[in-house]
C-alpha cells in the first residue's frame, strides 16, 4: 500500500528528479516587481484548520470556486473573487485520492484521481455530495509515480486523461504512459502512447487536446504535446499495451537511442514531435496544469493563449500554438513569477482573474515558493504591459507581434535581433543539454505600418530546433523597454513559400 505521503514524495520525484535538495534555485527572470505593476498577486486566505493543498480547480455556475485537494477533498469557496478576498469554505465531498482535475457539467462534479474518473453529485440538495459514480477505472495502478491528470470536457463531453509511467521509466500496469478519453457514459478509449510524466491536459483555442510532459527519459525538456489519436508521443515504454487496443497497431519501429527528434520522426511515422518545447530552467522545470485564456480581453492582451504553471519554479508562463503543414508547433513566453508555492493547477474566472493553486512538502526537492500550500489570484489592473505578444513562423522567418507599438526605426535594424537555435538529444537518458547550436543571420526586419508587428527575415530556419529570441534592444514607440525580452519558438515544420 502506497500512503498519501509516500505517493506525493514520489510524484515530486517524477516531476523534478534532476534537482538536489540543497540546490539554490536563485533568481528566475528577475521581473517580479515590474510584473506586479500590471498583474498583482492576491492571496486568498486559507483557514488554519483546512490543509487545502490544491490540485484541481473549477468554476461553478454560481461564481464559487471549487478546489480538489491532494488529500481527496473538494471544497466550494465563496468570496474568492472579492476585493479583498473574503472566502467562505464549504466541504462538498471527500474520500477521493489525489485530485488533479475537476470539471462541472450537468449539475455534477467530475474528478480525475489517481485510479479513476468519478462523477460526484448532491442528490438531496443539502450541499454535500452523496453519490459517487466511477465512470471508469480501466487502467492499472500500483505505485506512486502512476498518477493521472484529466482535462475539462471536450465538445462531445469526453474527459481526456494522461497516465504517468511506472517509476518514470517503465510501464508495468495497463495503459501506463498512454492518454485515454472517457466518454460521458463511462467508456474508456485509448488515444495514443508514448507519455512519460504528464502534468496537465487541456485544449487550445481550436479545441485540440494537448498534454504537458515533464523533462526526463526521452524528453530533453518539458514540452507541450498534441494528443493526436493513433500516434506515439516519444517514450517507447508503453508499446506493450497495443495488443489491448482493438483498432490500433503498435509502431513497427522504436526510436533509436542518442538520436534527434527530427531524424526519428522520419523513421517512426507514428511519432509526433512536441508542439512547444520549454528550455530547461529558462522556462520551467516541472510544468503542471494549464488553461486557455478565453476571457475576451478581461485578462489583458493575451486572449486565446495557454497559461501554464510550474511546480518547481513557482511561476506562470504563456504559450501559443499554430498548425503548419498539418503539424502543431508554437512558442512560449515568460509571464509571472513570485508565487507562494509549487503550482499544480490554474483556472480562469468568468471575470478575468487567474487562480493558481498548489503545495510543497519542503523536503527532498526544492520549490521556489516557500508556503506549504497556497491559493492565489492574479488580477489584471487594466494597464497593458509592453510585451512580446506572439511569434508566428513565416516562410522566410518569423512575424513577431507586440502588445504596444514598437520604435520602427529600432525594429528595422537587423543587428537589434539576437536569435540562436538548438535542439536536444533524443534518448533514454534523463533530459538533455542543448545541442547542435546555430546562429542564423537576420537579413531584413520589416515593421508593420501600425508598429505592432515586425517580420524578421532569416538566412535559415532550422527544423527540430528551438529558436531562442533575445529582443532586449527593441523598445516601444515611447521608449519603453520590454517587460520580458525572451521568447522561444519550436520549429517542427517550415511553411511553404
Amino acid at each position: 500500500m502506497v500512503t498519501t505521503r509516500t505517493f506525493f514524495a514520489l510524484l515530486v520525484m517524477a516531476l523534478t528528479p534532476t534537482l538536489r535538495a540543497d540546490e539554490d534555485l536563485g533568481e528566475m527572470w528577475g521581473t517580479a516587481a515590474e510584473e506586479a505593476k500590471y498583474y498583482p498577486i492576491v492571496n486568498i486566505p486559507i483557514p488554519p484548520t483546512i490543509p487545502l493543498r490544491p490540485g484541481g480547480l473549477e468554476m461553478l455556475p454560481d461564481g464559487r470556486l471549487a478546489v480538489g485537494t491532494r488529500r481527496g477533498d473538494i471544497y466550494f469557496i465563496k468570496g474568492a473573487f472579492d476585493s479583498p478576498p473574503n472566502p467562505e469554505f464549504h466541504l462538498f465531498a471527500s474520500g477521493q485520492d489525489e485530485i488533479f482535475a475537476l470539471s462541472w457539467k450537468d449539475n455534477a462534479m467530475t474528478a480525475t484521481t489517481w485510479g479513476e474518473v468519478t462523477r460526484i453529485t448532491d442528490i438531496d440538495g443539502d450541499g454535500v455530495a452523496d453519490n459517487y459514480d466511477a465512470l471508469t477505472s480501466n487502467w492499472g495502478y500500483a505505485e506512486g509515480h502512476e498518477f493521472a491528470f484529466g482535462s475539462k470536457p471536450d465538445k462531445e463531453g469526453n474527459i481526456w486523461v494522461a497516465l504517468g509511467l511506472s517509476g518514470s521509466y517503465e510501464s508495468h500496469n495497463l495503459f501506463r504512459g498512454w492518454a485515454v478519453k472517457v466518454t460521458p457514459d463511462g467508456k474508456m478509449i485509448p488515444v495514443c502512447s508514448g507519455l512519460r510524466s504528464p502534468g496537465g491536459v487541456n485544449a487550445n483555442a481550436e479545441g485540440v487536446m494537448f498534454v504537458i510532459e515533464s523533462q526526463g527519459p526521452w524528453n530533453g525538456c518539458c514540452s507541450l504535446k498534441h494528443l493526436k489519436p493513433g500516434t506515439f508521443l516519444g517514450h517507447p515504454a508503453s508499446y506493450n499495451w497495443y495488443p489491448y487496443v482493438a483498432d490500433m497497431k503498435a509502431p513497427s519501429l522504436e526510436p533509436k537511442n542518442d538520436s534527434r527528434m527530427g531524424i526519428e520522426k522520419k523513421r517512426v511515422k507514428e511519432l509526433v514531435p512536441p508542439a512547444v518545447k520549454f528550455p530547461y530552467i529558462k522556462m520551467g522545470r516541472s510544468i503542471s496544469g494549464f488553461r486557455l485564456n478565453n476571457t475576451a480581453g478581461k485578462f489583458g492582451p493575451f486572449d486565446n493563449q495557454l497559461f501554464l504553471g510550474d511546480y518547481t519554479q513557482s511561476i506562470i508562463m504563456r504559450a501559443t500554438t499554430e498548425q503548419i503543414n498539418g503539424v502543431w508547433q508554437g512558442a512560449c513566453y515568460p509571464f509571472r513569477e513570485g508565487l507562494a508555492t509549487g503550482i499544480m493547477n490554474v483556472e480562469f474566472s468568468p471575470t478575468g482573474q487567474l487562480i493558481a493553486g498548489g503545495f510543497t512538502t519542503n523536503t527532498q526537492w526544492p520549490v521556489r515558493g516557500t508556503e506549504p500550500f497556497a491559493l492565489q489570484r492574479i488580477d489584471w489592473n487594466g494597464t497593458v504591459p509592453f510585451e512580446i505578444k506572439e511569434i508566428n513562423i513565416r516562410p522566410a522567418g518569423f512575424q513577431i507581434t507586440f502588445t504596444k507599438p514598437i520604435d520602427k526605426a529600432m525594429a528595422s535594424k537587423p543587428e537589434n535581433y539576437t536569435i540562436t537555435t538548438y535542439t536536444h538529444i533524443y534518448h533514454g537518458g534523463y533530459g538533455s543539454p542543448e545541442v547542435d547550436q546555430t546562429t542564423p543571420n537576420v537579413i531584413k526586419a520589416e515593421p508593420s505600418e501600425d508598429g505592432l508587428t515586425v517580420y524578421v527575415h532569416l538566412d535559415k530556419i532550422t527544423e527540430d530546433h528551438i529558436h531562442d529570441f533575445n529582443l532586449s534592444k527593441i523598445t516601444g514607440s515611447d521608449g519603453q523597454s520590454l517587460l520580458h525580452t525572451r521568447a522561444y519558438y519550436t520549429v517542427n515544420e517550415i511553411p511553404h513559400g
